[in-house]
Order: structure tokens, then sequence, then C-alpha cells
């Protein structure tokens, strides 16, 4: 029987809502993110599954953290999911356009698909699907909103603190 289990934490910018099947984290999701699940597909509140995540995520906005090492479960296409994986290869305080992610998916010609992937991805900022822009390196499309985007982005570049 699988088990689905939520917490909520404070973010720089709001509550995260953190989201385990089975004590493996599946989703983060922020306050008005495109593409949320119902709150009633996140199971029981329950902190206990999420005290690593948690610890990395408060360690991440505070600047001694660039790599996440959490064990993470993400449901999705099998496309999906091999975009989420190039998400995780983007170093810290780096972006990546979509035509590149494309590109180094073997499919240069799919970057609206990457993009389309890249905006359903579960487990935000973790997954760091902020680190993907435009063609030309301008911001575009971001489930967690263009501000927060920019945020995260210019925090990654020492450009600015949480």
């Amino acid at each position: 029987m699988t088990v689905k289990q939520h917490t909520v934490t404070e973010g720089p910018y709001g509550p995260l809502t953190l989201v385990a099947t089975d004590g493996v984290l599946c989703g983060l999701y922020m306050a008005g993110q495109r593409h949320r699940p119902p709150e009633e597909t996140f199971g029981e509140r329950d902190e206990g599954p999420f005290g690593e995540a948690i610890d990395q995520l408060e360690a991440y906005f505070a600047g001694e953290l660039q790599e996440f090492t959490l064990e993470l479960r993400l449901d999705g296409t099998p496309f999906q999911r091999s975009v989420w994986e190039q998400l995780r290869l983007i170093p810290y305080g780096e972006t990546r356009s979509y035509g590149e992610l494309a590109a180094a998916l073997g499919s240069p010609g799919a970057s609206r698909a990457v993009g389309l992937a890249n905006g359903r991805n579960p487990i935000g900022i973790i997954v760091p699907c902020h680190r993907v822009v435009g063609a030309g390196g301008g911001l575009t499309g971001y489930g967690g909103g263009l501000d927060r985007k920019k945020r995260l982005l210019d925090f990654e570049s020492g450009a600015a603190l949480f």
C-alpha cells in the first residue's frame, strides 16, 4: 500500500509544501504554483519523512549548500524524467537554454517539449528548473512565477540574498 504524506515549511518567499510517497520526496510546491496538484492528493500531514529535505533547503537558502543529495521519486513520463535528470546536471549558479537541454538529450529539435516537461517538474528548487532560460538568456516561464525565478537566479549568481 502506497503512503503519501506532506508537510509545509517556510521558504524565503512563502510556504513550500513537501510531499513524499513511501517516505521518498516526490513533490515540492510553492504557493500559487502552476501545475500544483490538489491538496487532497498530498496525503496526511506528517513532518516525519522530511527532516533531511528541510535541513538541505535551509542550508541552500542560507548559501551553504549548492547541490542537493536527497533521494527523489520523480513520477512522470520517460521523456519528462530524462529532462528532470538533465536539470539536476546544471551546476549551481549556471543556466542552460531549452535548446541546450534538448541537444543534451539527443533531440535538438525538442526544445518546446523540453519546456513543457520543465514546467511539469514536481520537485522545484531541488530539481532546478529555475536554471533554464530562453535561447537569448532571457527569463521565460516558470511554474513558481518569473519573480521567484529571477530571485533564485540572482541568489545563485551572488547578486542577491534571501
